[in-house]
């Protein structure tokens, strides 16, 4: 499997595909730390509006998420496809939550840290 890097914050889930001049959905991966600082993975197509949801903003939140408000984004990757991205979401669900804690530094090591909120941040009001 290929090293992966992580996906920046993208407010356009539509990306132009040059050969054919269409545009071909982009999908992500996405780790959230909650409020009781457990972690939850999922897929789709836009991680800004998903984390509305997810923060009750907004309809269609998971039910997991619900009870554990705020959330807050701390790992996204970039995948080809929706059946890539449900695999990689898979094969992280697998992984044990030091793994998890691993993955998340080490994509933070190696991006921009302004792309991922911190849970303090999210915490305090303003």
């Amino acid at each position: 499997m290929p090293s992966r890097q992580p996906a920046e914050i993208e407010s356009s889930t539509a990306v132009t595909d040059q050969k054919a001049g269409q545009e071909t959905v982009q999908w992500s991966v996405y780790i959230l730390r909650c409020a009781d600082n457990s972690l939850y993975t999922g897929v789709t197509t836009d991680v800004s509006r998903r984390l509305d949801e997810h923060n009750g903003l907004a309809k269609n939140g998971a039910k997991y998420t619900r009870n554990r408000q705020p959330v807050a984004l701390v790992y996204q990757e970039n995948a080809d496809s929706r059946s890539e991205a449900c695999k990689r979401e898979a094969a992280i669900k697998h992984l044990s939550k030091l793994q998890k804690e691993a993955l998340i530094v080490k994509s933070q090591k190696n991006s921009d840290k302004k792309h991922f909120l911190d849970l303090n941040q999210v915490l305090k009001k303003p």
